[in-house]
């Protein structure tokens, strides 16, 4: 592997037989809330934020506890090793006892549970026949309690790809975690308002074998979950997670990705992260540093520093902070080998060093392989020699309290002796740029035990067949329908993220001919759009509203040019009718004997950018024209009436 040519092309030049080469393999979790009204185990209100104020603090202290085996989760363990203080801000509208374990859970709530039904039907699942509630282990603080409830409905699905079938292993229902405000040094604070929002979880198998192949499953996923009408929808109320791998190496779970289009990048870096890793290990190989032969050590060296002029040391010197340093034998040259752009190995350490020992300075260490560029050379030797340190050993230095040192410093050692095994089994973040950053140990299947606190329940095969009538077309339908009809590519992207769009455009189609398909997409996918994302009131537009306007077009009362005016006239006079409207807008035989008048107006009193170029001023005029008679003449008649006036009435001047 150290020999090795580098396999990465840009993104956009990688091919299937690039990521075959590679062994890449990859799949998704993708976290959906539900539309309920309320949250999962409790009756408190759901989909109520408030980013302004919050009515109570709850200060709380996570610590592991033993699995059903006697044993701690890793991911626990590690989380317990911040020594973080969790705050929780309380809204007194959206929180109660049970979300802070001071009381049992309610029964699951049923909305909730019908449209996960549902969703797994969609999805071709499997479906069990009695949930089993169990506890999921979060030491983070996301959650209160210390876990999350979460049940599987069902397993085994498949959704459609290119051609193919990607496998879907299953779908789980669980509450939603905090959402986090800030998290500094040793204290996380998190509100709870979105606590325990129904989510559903949708796992594919490892079955995506491109970036790319990844973002068009989640596209997928995301169009048939929406087309349910019954998930939230905006920033936050889907999230991804991205997990891969490649040959020789282990599933990485990239968390909370919030945007589809971010996957394939970020799935990329991952790749070329791990390629770097195994290249590292072999590099450490060769040297014969493997895991049975690697030694480090640590010792404080707050005396050895104390003349320093790094500046991010000396002022922690000056602020009673202890400094310790690293000795990591043979890894000279390591520190600084890429493992992303513009990223090397030292910053997987960083990560690690900020995540687990909260020491948040940047820098937070700094390493023997460029400390020459911040450690004056006879510090450096004067570090070296209190550590013993021979020629091709490398030397991390680590500052903060006297505890956070000591877990740094640690927590190097542990980090660099992963580097001899391979890629370490991590969760890890996304950042905007493609790359990703160190979160948490993956979590093992030691955190999940059942739950003692609610009995298993059944799913009635009355239920199941009631929501089996009800299930919505399937969007890769629906789609090919649309373009059967003539809709425009954007307005089909409009009615998959708006179901209630789509079912006023269906259900207004049922009283039309197929070849107003177009138009009645148009009015209703991109202007009542427009209205609703501006707060109009769209209840007033009903199917026999368009229905109306179409059969005035169709009888040739009102032209098309006037649906804009007509359109907004309704939404923004609630006491106007329909019958106002195509009065109001009608076509009008005055009309054009007053365009002649109107076009020696507008040339009479030209504004001072009137073009002299005869293209650019007839078009000018007759958009103008075309407001002032809003839409009642077609652009057809009124160009060509301005075509043969505007010479004559301008002189052929101006």
């Amino acid at each position: 592997m150290g020999t090795t040519a580098n396999p990465f092309k840009p993104l956009s030049q990688m091919e299937l037989g690039d990521w075959q080469k590679l062994g890449f393999k990859s799949g998704l979790e993708i976290h959906q809330q539900l539309l309920t009204k309320r949250k999962l185990f409790c009756r408190c209100p759901a989909g109520i934020y408030n980013n302004e104020s919050y009515d109570a603090e709850i200060l709380r202290h996570m610590r592991p506890t033993l699995s059903e085996l006697g044993e701690y989760d890793p991911t626990a363990l590690m989380e317990f090793k911040t020594r973080k203080e969790i705050v929780y801000q309380l809204i007194n509208e959206t929180v109660c006892t049970y979300e802070m374990d001071d009381a049992p859970p309610f029964e699951m709530d049923e909305e909730a549970l019908d449209i996960a039904i549902e969703t797994a039907m969609l999805l071709r699942l499997n479906l069990v026949s009695e949930l089993h509630i169990a506890r999921k282990q979060y030491l983070d603080g996301s959650i209160p309690t210390g876990f999350q409830r979460t049940t599987i409905l069902g397993n085994d699905g498949v959704i459609p790809l290119n051609g193919r079938t990607i496998g879907i292993e299953q779908l789980g229902l669980e509450e939603d975690s905090c959402r986090i405000i800030s998290d500094i040094g040793h204290t996380v604070t998190f509100r709870t308002d979105r606590l325990g929002m129904p989510l559903i979880e949708v796992v594919t198998k490892p079955e995506l074998f491109t970036p790319t192949e990844l973002m068009q499953a989640g596209e997928v996923i995301r169009r048939l979950v929406r087309s349910t009408g019954k998930v939230r929808i905006g920033h936050g109320a889907a999230r991804q997670d991205v997990n891969v791998s490649i040959e020789g190496g282990t599933r990485i779970e990239i968390k909370g990705v919030p945007s589809l289009k971010a996957i394939p990048r970020l799935a990329y870096y991952e790749a070329m992260r791990q390629w770097n890793l195994l290249r590292i290990r072999s590099l450490l190989h060769d040297r014969g540093i493997t895991s049975d032969e690697f030694k480090g050590s640590w010792r404080d060296v707050t005396g050895v520093v104390s003349r320093t002029d790094y500046v991010p040391i000396k002022q922690a010197l000056e602020n009673g902070m202890r400094v310790g340093a690293v000795l990591l034998e043979g890894y000279e040259g390591i520190l600084g080998e890429q493992v992303m752009p513009a990223i090397n190995f030292a910053r997987e350490i960083s990560e690690r060093v900020r995540v687990i020992a909260c020491l948040m300075g940047k820098p937070n260490i700094v390493h023997s392989d460029s400390m020459e560029q911040e450690i004056s050379n006879t510090m450096g030797q004067k570090i070296r020699r209190a550590l013993s340190a021979r020629k091709g050993d490398a030397v991390i230095l680590v500052w903060g309290s006297e505890q956070d040192v000591e877990t740094a410093a640690k927590e190097i050692m542990i980090r660099a002796k992963e580097a001899t095994e391979g890629i370490p089994s991590e969760t890890r973040q996304g950042h905007p740029d493609g790359t990703n950053g160190f979160e948490r140990i993956l979590p093992g299947a030691d955190r999940m035990y059942p739950d003692t606190d609610l009995p298993p329940k059944p799913i009635a095969d009355e239920r199941i067949e009631r929501i089996r009538a009800q299930l919505p077309e399937f969007p890769w339908d629906r789609e090919v329908r649309y373009k059967e009809l003539g809709v425009p590519a954007d307005v089909i992207k409009t009615f998959m993220r708006y179901p209630d769009l789509a079912k006023l455009y269906a259900t207004t189609m049922e009283k039309l001919d197929k070849r107003w398909g177009r138009l009645v997409s148009v009015i209703i996918g991109q202007r009542f759009r427009s209205m609703k994302r501006r707060g109009i009131e769209m209840s007033i537009f009903t199917p026999e509203t368009i229905t109306a306007i179409v059969s005035a077009i169709e009888a040739g009362t009102l032209n098309r040019e006037s649906l804009f005016y007509l359109l907004w006239d309704l939404a923004l006079h609630q006491e106007f009718t329909v019958e106002n409207a195509l009065a109001k807008y009608s076509i009008n035989e005055n009309d054009a004997k007053l365009l002649e008048e109107a076009i020696t107006d507008v040339c009479m009193h030209p504004p001072h950018f009137f073009s002299k170029d005869p293209q650019i001023r007839s078009r000018f005029v007759t958009g103008t024209l075309m407001k002032r008679f809003q839409g009642r003449l077609t652009w057809e008649q009124v160009s060509t009436i301005v075509d043969q006036k505007l010479s004559e009435v301008c002189n052929g001047g101006l």
